[in-house]
Protein backbone atom coordinates (compact mmCIF):
# COMPACT_ATOMS: atom_id res chain seq x y z
CA UNK A 1 0.00 0.00 0.00
CA UNK A 2 2.93 2.57 1.11
CA UNK A 3 4.38 1.64 -2.35
CA UNK A 4 1.05 2.89 -3.83
CA UNK A 5 0.79 6.17 -2.13
CA UNK A 6 4.38 7.34 -3.25
CA UNK A 7 4.14 6.64 -6.83
CA UNK A 8 0.36 7.96 -7.12
CA UNK A 9 1.71 10.70 -4.89
CA UNK A 10 4.74 11.56 -7.40
CA UNK A 11 1.67 11.40 -10.31
CA UNK A 12 -0.29 13.85 -8.59
CA UNK A 13 2.59 16.39 -7.74
CA UNK A 14 3.97 16.56 -11.24
CA UNK A 15 0.26 16.80 -12.40
CA UNK A 16 -0.42 19.35 -10.20
CA UNK A 17 3.28 21.47 -11.32
CA UNK A 18 1.56 20.99 -15.23
CA UNK A 19 -1.62 22.40 -14.32
CA UNK A 20 -0.44 25.50 -12.40
CA UNK A 21 2.72 26.44 -14.46
CA UNK A 22 4.89 26.01 -11.50
CA UNK A 23 6.94 23.25 -13.52
CA UNK A 24 8.49 26.75 -15.32
CA UNK A 25 9.73 27.02 -12.01
CA UNK A 26 12.03 23.90 -11.60
CA UNK A 27 13.25 23.13 -15.07
CA UNK A 28 13.85 24.51 -18.41
CA UNK A 29 10.25 24.20 -20.14
CA UNK A 30 12.27 22.88 -23.20
CA UNK A 31 12.23 19.84 -21.15
CA UNK A 32 8.57 19.69 -19.95
CA UNK A 33 7.79 16.75 -22.00
CA UNK A 34 9.36 14.27 -20.06
CA UNK A 35 8.18 15.12 -16.85
CA UNK A 36 4.57 15.26 -18.15
CA UNK A 37 5.40 11.94 -19.18
CA UNK A 38 6.43 11.22 -15.56
CA UNK A 39 2.95 11.63 -14.80
CA UNK A 40 1.88 8.61 -16.79
CA UNK A 41 4.47 6.70 -16.21
CA UNK A 42 3.80 7.03 -12.46
CA UNK A 43 -0.14 6.60 -12.88
CA UNK A 44 0.31 3.52 -14.51
CA UNK A 45 3.14 1.94 -11.95
CA UNK A 46 0.81 3.34 -8.65
CA UNK A 47 -2.24 1.25 -10.44
CA UNK A 48 -0.39 -1.55 -11.11
CA UNK A 49 0.36 -1.78 -7.35
CA UNK A 50 -2.86 -1.21 -6.18
CA UNK A 51 -4.11 -4.43 -8.04
CA UNK A 52 -0.86 -5.92 -6.49
CA UNK A 53 -1.59 -5.03 -2.96
CA UNK A 54 -5.45 -5.83 -3.52
CA UNK A 55 -4.54 -9.60 -4.72
CA UNK A 56 -2.23 -9.83 -2.24
CA UNK A 57 -4.59 -9.05 0.29
CA UNK A 58 -7.10 -11.44 -0.98
CA UNK A 59 -4.33 -14.56 -1.32
CA UNK A 60 -3.26 -13.96 2.18
CA UNK A 61 -6.80 -14.21 3.47
CA UNK A 62 -7.15 -17.32 2.07
CA UNK A 63 -3.38 -19.05 3.22
CA UNK A 64 -3.63 -17.44 6.56
CA UNK A 65 -4.40 -20.79 8.19
CA UNK A 66 -1.58 -22.55 6.83
CA UNK A 67 1.27 -20.37 7.78
CA UNK A 68 -0.20 -19.60 11.05
CA UNK A 69 2.49 -22.27 12.95
CA UNK A 70 4.75 -19.29 11.54
CA UNK A 71 3.07 -16.29 13.29
CA UNK A 72 6.06 -15.79 16.16
CA UNK A 73 8.88 -15.72 13.52
CA UNK A 74 7.30 -13.31 11.53
CA UNK A 75 6.06 -11.09 14.66
CA UNK A 76 9.86 -10.95 15.75
CA UNK A 77 11.02 -10.33 11.79
CA UNK A 78 8.19 -7.60 11.15
CA UNK A 79 9.39 -5.67 14.94
CA UNK A 80 13.02 -5.97 13.47
CA UNK A 81 11.78 -4.14 9.94
CA UNK A 82 9.06 -1.92 10.76
CA UNK A 83 11.26 1.12 11.99
CA UNK A 84 13.18 0.61 8.46
CA UNK A 85 10.11 1.24 6.61
CA UNK A 86 9.07 3.94 8.34
CA UNK A 87 12.48 5.46 7.96
CA UNK A 88 13.01 4.85 4.00
CA UNK A 89 9.29 5.76 3.13
CA UNK A 90 9.36 8.81 5.27
CA UNK A 91 12.27 10.16 3.12
CA UNK A 92 10.86 9.63 0.17
CA UNK A 93 7.25 10.81 0.97
CA UNK A 94 8.87 14.38 2.73
CA UNK A 95 9.53 15.78 -0.90
CA UNK A 96 5.68 15.06 -1.96
CA UNK A 97 4.31 16.12 1.29
CA UNK A 98 6.15 19.58 0.75
CA UNK A 99 6.00 19.68 -2.96
CA UNK A 100 1.98 19.38 -2.95
CA UNK A 101 1.28 21.59 0.28
CA UNK A 102 3.89 24.23 0.13
CA UNK A 103 3.86 27.20 -2.37
CA UNK A 104 6.79 27.73 -4.59
CA UNK A 105 9.43 29.80 -3.90
CA UNK A 106 10.49 32.77 -6.29
CA UNK A 107 14.30 33.10 -6.41
CA UNK A 108 15.28 36.83 -5.80
CA UNK A 109 17.96 38.86 -4.82
CA UNK A 110 17.82 37.36 -1.22
CA UNK A 111 19.41 34.42 -2.49
CA UNK A 112 22.22 36.53 -5.00
CA UNK A 113 23.18 38.15 -1.21
CA UNK A 114 23.49 34.11 0.45
CA UNK A 115 25.44 32.82 -2.83
CA UNK A 116 27.52 35.48 -4.15
CA UNK A 117 27.87 37.59 -6.69
CA UNK A 118 30.73 37.32 -9.24
CA UNK A 119 32.11 36.18 -12.86
CA UNK A 120 32.54 32.23 -13.02
CA UNK A 121 35.48 33.30 -15.17
CA UNK A 122 37.16 34.73 -12.65
CA UNK A 123 36.83 31.37 -10.38
CA UNK A 124 38.38 29.56 -13.26
CA UNK A 125 35.65 27.13 -12.68
CA UNK A 126 34.71 25.14 -15.67
CA UNK A 127 32.48 23.03 -13.95
CA UNK A 128 29.30 24.00 -16.08
CA UNK A 129 27.05 22.44 -12.44
CA UNK A 130 29.19 24.45 -9.92
CA UNK A 131 28.74 27.66 -11.77
CA UNK A 132 25.31 29.49 -10.58
CA UNK A 133 25.68 33.19 -9.46
CA UNK A 134 26.99 34.63 -12.76
CA UNK A 135 26.54 38.20 -14.26
CA UNK A 136 26.79 37.18 -17.86
CA UNK A 137 25.66 34.26 -19.59
CA UNK A 138 28.22 31.62 -20.72
CA UNK A 139 27.19 28.86 -23.24
CA UNK A 140 30.55 28.14 -24.07
CA UNK A 141 30.70 25.28 -21.16
CA UNK A 142 27.60 23.31 -23.12
CA UNK A 143 28.60 23.66 -26.80
CA UNK A 144 31.85 22.53 -28.02
CA UNK A 145 34.35 25.28 -30.03
CA UNK A 146 33.50 25.13 -32.67
CA UNK A 147 29.66 25.05 -32.41
CA UNK A 148 30.27 28.04 -30.16
CA UNK A 149 32.18 29.97 -32.65
CA UNK A 150 29.09 29.59 -34.96
CA UNK A 151 26.57 30.79 -32.54
CA UNK A 152 28.54 33.89 -31.88
CA UNK A 153 29.33 34.54 -35.70
CA UNK A 154 25.20 34.28 -36.32
CA UNK A 155 24.47 36.10 -32.67
CA UNK A 156 26.40 38.75 -33.05
CA UNK A 157 25.65 39.65 -36.83
CA UNK A 158 21.99 39.70 -35.77
CA UNK A 159 21.84 41.32 -32.80
CA UNK A 160 24.86 44.38 -34.69
CA UNK A 161 21.74 44.84 -37.22
CA UNK A 162 19.45 45.89 -34.84
CA UNK A 163 19.62 49.75 -33.05
CA UNK A 164 17.17 49.12 -30.63
CA UNK A 165 17.54 45.42 -28.32
CA UNK A 166 14.99 44.60 -26.59
CA UNK A 167 16.23 41.74 -23.83
CA UNK A 168 12.59 39.82 -23.91
CA UNK A 169 12.44 36.17 -22.44
CA UNK A 170 13.28 34.92 -26.10
CA UNK A 171 16.45 37.10 -26.79
CA UNK A 172 17.92 37.46 -22.73
CA UNK A 173 20.33 34.45 -23.08
CA UNK A 174 21.77 34.88 -26.67
CA UNK A 175 21.46 39.21 -26.50
CA UNK A 176 23.13 39.32 -22.94
CA UNK A 177 25.60 37.06 -24.25
CA UNK A 178 26.26 38.26 -27.23
CA UNK A 179 26.52 42.11 -25.39
CA UNK A 180 28.75 40.92 -23.20
CA UNK A 181 31.16 38.99 -25.57
CA UNK A 182 31.18 42.42 -27.59
CA UNK A 183 30.31 45.32 -26.09
CA UNK A 184 32.38 47.13 -28.41
CA UNK A 185 30.15 46.31 -31.07
CA UNK A 186 26.83 47.53 -29.14
CA UNK A 187 28.55 51.27 -27.85
CA UNK A 188 25.62 53.72 -28.39
CA UNK A 189 22.86 51.23 -28.91
CA UNK A 190 19.64 51.38 -27.07
CA UNK A 191 18.85 48.44 -25.07
CA UNK A 192 16.22 47.71 -22.98
CA UNK A 193 16.39 45.30 -20.46
CA UNK A 194 14.09 44.56 -17.33
CA UNK A 195 14.30 42.35 -14.04
CA UNK A 196 14.53 43.10 -9.92
CA UNK A 197 16.79 45.64 -8.39
CA UNK A 198 20.30 44.26 -6.61
CA UNK A 199 22.59 46.31 -4.83
CA UNK A 200 26.56 45.62 -4.26
CA UNK A 201 27.90 47.76 -1.70
CA UNK A 202 30.98 49.30 -4.21
CA UNK A 203 28.57 50.46 -6.55
CA UNK A 204 27.33 54.09 -6.40
CA UNK A 205 24.23 55.98 -5.39
CA UNK A 206 22.98 55.80 -8.85
CA UNK A 207 23.59 52.75 -10.12
CA UNK A 208 22.51 49.78 -9.86
CA UNK A 209 21.82 46.07 -11.08
CA UNK A 210 18.86 44.92 -13.20
CA UNK A 211 18.95 41.03 -12.64
CA UNK A 212 17.07 37.75 -14.01
CA UNK A 213 17.26 34.19 -12.74
CA UNK A 214 17.70 32.16 -16.24
CA UNK A 215 17.63 28.67 -16.20
CA UNK A 216 19.55 26.50 -18.48
CA UNK A 217 18.60 23.16 -17.77
CA UNK A 218 16.86 22.81 -14.24
CA UNK A 219 16.83 25.32 -11.00
CA UNK A 220 20.23 23.33 -9.59
CA UNK A 221 21.94 25.25 -12.64
CA UNK A 222 20.08 28.44 -12.29
CA UNK A 223 22.40 31.65 -12.34
CA UNK A 224 21.26 35.54 -12.28
CA UNK A 225 21.73 37.61 -15.16
CA UNK A 226 21.73 41.13 -16.17
CA UNK A 227 23.59 44.37 -16.24
CA UNK A 228 24.92 47.24 -14.31
CA UNK A 229 22.32 50.32 -14.41
CA UNK A 230 23.70 54.18 -14.25
CA UNK A 231 20.85 56.53 -13.59
CA UNK A 232 20.96 60.48 -13.54
CA UNK A 233 20.39 61.08 -10.36
CA UNK A 234 20.17 59.42 -6.83
CA UNK A 235 18.17 55.73 -7.11
CA UNK A 236 18.42 54.91 -3.35
CA UNK A 237 14.60 55.14 -2.77
CA UNK A 238 14.15 52.37 -5.28
CA UNK A 239 14.19 48.96 -3.07
CA UNK A 240 15.78 45.80 -3.83
CA UNK A 241 13.31 42.84 -5.49
CA UNK A 242 11.93 45.91 -7.28
CA UNK A 243 10.79 44.99 -10.71
CA UNK A 244 11.67 47.84 -13.21
CA UNK A 245 11.94 48.51 -17.12
CA UNK A 246 15.00 50.25 -17.94
CA UNK A 247 15.93 51.68 -21.54
CA UNK A 248 19.05 53.63 -22.66
CA UNK A 249 22.19 53.75 -24.55
CA UNK A 250 25.42 51.06 -24.20
CA UNK A 251 28.26 51.91 -22.78
CA UNK A 252 31.87 49.85 -20.68
CA UNK A 253 33.28 50.75 -17.83
CA UNK A 254 35.92 48.89 -15.83
CA UNK A 255 34.14 47.12 -12.88
CA UNK A 256 37.28 46.42 -10.19
CA UNK A 257 35.08 43.74 -8.12
CA UNK A 258 34.98 42.04 -11.38
CA UNK A 259 38.55 43.05 -12.65
CA UNK A 260 37.66 43.85 -16.08
CA UNK A 261 35.57 46.38 -18.42
CA UNK A 262 31.52 45.47 -18.10
CA UNK A 263 29.04 46.45 -20.50
CA UNK A 264 26.59 49.18 -18.59
CA UNK A 265 23.33 51.12 -19.54
CA UNK A 266 22.95 55.01 -19.28
CA UNK A 267 19.20 55.04 -18.29
CA UNK A 268 17.53 57.21 -20.33
CA UNK A 269 14.00 55.74 -19.38
CA UNK A 270 13.03 53.56 -16.83
CA UNK A 271 9.19 52.07 -15.08
CA UNK A 272 8.62 50.16 -12.37
CA UNK A 273 6.72 46.93 -13.51
CA UNK A 274 4.55 43.69 -11.90
CA UNK A 275 6.93 40.90 -11.38
CA UNK A 276 5.98 38.69 -14.52
CA UNK A 277 4.04 35.61 -13.75
CA UNK A 278 6.87 33.31 -14.99
CA UNK A 279 10.10 35.33 -13.27
CA UNK A 280 13.20 33.10 -14.88
CA UNK A 281 14.39 33.24 -18.39
CA UNK A 282 15.17 29.90 -20.33
CA UNK A 283 18.00 29.42 -22.34
CA UNK A 284 16.96 29.10 -26.32
CA UNK A 285 18.96 26.42 -28.01
CA UNK A 286 19.76 26.91 -31.89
Amino acid sequence: MLRFIVLFGFAYFFMKLHATGDISKYINMKYSYLSFSMIFAMGFLSLYQLVKWVKAGNKGQENSHVHHHHHGHLHEQDENTWYKKVFTYGMILIPIVTGIFLPVATLNSTVVKAKGFHFSMIDNDKDQYANHQILRPNSSLYYDQNQYAEMESSDLKKYSKLSHIVLDDNHYFHGLETIYNYPGSFIGKKVTIEGFVYRTKDIKPNQLFVLRFGIIHCIADAGVYGMLVDFPDDMKGLKENTWIEVEGQLDTTYYTPFKENIPYLKVTSYKKINEPKDPYVYRQYN
